[in-house]
């Protein structure tokens, strides 16, 4: 991306450093101390909610001021607060959703070189080549409200390494990406930190992809503190057993399998027909798709960014309508209703089929963890107590309990997900479609996700999941449908004669993977 204007390399330091968000009774973390000498590149790591997100917000500065929450210690980048070092540090946020801020990819990855005051000849070469290291290859008028969220994913990538910080943070950059798009985003960041020198920083919960680029592990510690601070390798070979007791997903390693699911006949809920989906300018992004979605087991929708996974997961929910083709419901899902779950009423849809949305946040409407989870049962008119109980279950079983009374939007990334994931069982629905189930996840708290996930589908819940996450297809579905880009027209990866989607293990064409039985 070329050398013009480096900014220098930052330095980090923090001194019993913890930041309380306001309305909470508990620091989200606190107790950090480390330092970080310009140039280093860091794997930082922690459980779910060990607050790995609020440390990276603090050194952007973005924490907010004292409305917002109240700092403890002392947090430094190059010796000032971190407020006051505009432009030193550039941050890919978890959430890509919260950094489009154009109407169009070129202004948006130009966004931040005119805050910075950057002069207009030097903005268009310096967006070009950052759409081009992340591999966005759009034309600069493509409209951001298009993207999938991986492509998402990548503009903001691009818009921080346009502006060239000498602090690169990164929080779980390649967490909706296809394998393919992964490996080109880390090398994408692993040569402009190299061209440039700059400081990086990167939370991830899956590290092998992180390993062959940073030269430092930093853990937090759940109850706050650093738990482990050295070279990769040093780490994961002397503090394996702390790291795995935390949460830490280690290289290779598979936290749970699924059991086989139960045999016999199978129970199809719905089923699409030469099914042609799309958003709402009516112009379909897949066309001709023909699955099966069966009570009792586990359906993952896989492929690259960009091909209507997300899109088909809406329409499969009801949420979106189909553009052609057929899709309709048994009686075993309808239940009386008209076949067609795109013309049921919202009502209808809460016990029928639940719908968890790539982004938590786009599924939140009160201000507390316990209310968010109220909200479906309330819809349903359940009593006090069945309320209760149900709310009271869900947050044990997803580890929320500790955070009933916190506003949803403080929760961490992982903290989110969980939380949206239980808003959409909490009524019990008999299909569940899930977009990215797994994201922000660590291993403990990914385990216990799936052995949730699981135990609906020994219950007779039919689950769709859209997932980059082969650990989850491999060791949690039974079958997977494989969405392929659109070449001369819309098409799909044909899923096999008997019009199902191949169970996993299968030889049918769509089938992609080791076996898992």
């Amino acid at each position: 991306m070329g050398d013009e204007t480096l900014a220098p390399a930052a330095s980090v330091r923090a001194r019993g450093w913890g930041w309380r968000h306001g309305g909470r009774r508990n620091p989200a973390v606190q107790h950090v101390d480390l330092d970080i000498r310009p140039g280093e590149r860091v794997l930082l790591l922690g459980a779910s909610g060990a607050g790995k997100s609020t440390l990276l917000h603090g050194l952007a500065g973005v924490l907010g001021g004292d409305d917002d929450g109240e700092a403890l210690g002392e947090l430094l980048v190059d010796g000032r607060h971190p407020a006051a070092t505009r432009g030193r540090a550039g941050l890919v946020l978890q959430d890509p959703d919260a950094q489009v801020v154009m109407a169009r990819v070129g202004d948006d990855v130009a966004f931040g070189l005119e805050n910075l005051g950057v002069v207009r000849d030097e903005i268009w070469p310096r967006v070009r080549a950052a759409l081009d290291a992340v591999g966005l290859h759009l034309p600069l008028d493509h409209a951001t409200a298009e993207l999938s969220g991986g492509q998402r994913q990548r503009l903001a990538l691009a818009g921080v390494l346009a502006m060239r910080p000498g602090l690169i943070l990164l929080d779980e950059p390649t967490a909706n990406l296809d394998p393919d798009g992964v490996r080109e985003v880390r090398d994408a960041v692993a040569a402009v930190a190299s061209g440039s020198g700059a400081t990086l920083v990167v939370v991830e919960h899956r590290i092998s992809t992180w390993l062959p680029v940073v030269d430092r592990v930093i853990v937090l510690g759940a109850a706050g503190g650093v738990l482990a601070d050295g070279r990769a390798s040093d780490v994961l070979a002397e503090r394996a057993d702390d790291l795995r007791s935390a949460g830490v997903w280690l290289p290779d390693e598979v936290p749970w399998r699924a059991p086989a699911p139960a045999g016999g006949p199978r129970h199809p809920l719905l089923e699409a027909g030469s099914l042609d989906i799309g958003r709402a300018t009516g112009v379909p992004v897949q066309v001709g798709i023909d699955l099966h979605v069966d009570a009792g087991r586990v359906l993952a929708i896989a492929g690259p960014n960009g091909v209507g996974k997300s899109t088909l997961a809406l329409t499969l929910a009801g949420l979106l309508p189909p553009l052609g083709g057929r899709l309709e419901a048994s009686d075993l899902l309808s239940r009386g209703l008209r076949a067609e779950p795109g013309l049921w009423r919202s009502r209808d849809l809460l016990t029928r089929i639940g719908t968890v949305f790539q982004s938590p946040e786009h599924q939140f409407l009160t201000g507390s963890v316990r209310a968010e989870l109220e909200v479906g049962p309330r819809a349903l008119k359940l009593g006090e107590r069945e309320r209760r109980d149900r709310v009271d279950e869900l947050l044990d079983v997803l580890r929320l309990d500790h955070l009933a009374g916190a506003n949803p939007f403080t929760l961490s990334g992982g903290e989110k997900r969980r939380l949206s994931v239980a808003t959409a069982i909490a009524t019990r629905p008999r299909l569940l479609v899930l977009d990215e189930p797994t994201f922000g996840q660590d291993a403990t708290t990914w385990r216990e996700l799936a052995k949730l996930l699981v135990g609906l589908r020994d219950d007779g819940v039919a689950l769709v999941a859209v997932t980059h996450d082969e650990v989850f297809v491999d060791a949690i579905a039974d079958d997977r449908f494989e969405l392929r880009p659109q070449l001369n027209g819309p098409k799909h990866d044909a899923p096999g004669a008997s019009g199902s989607a191949p169970p996993v293990g299968s030889d049918a064409p769509a089938r992609r993977g080791g076996a898992r039985r």
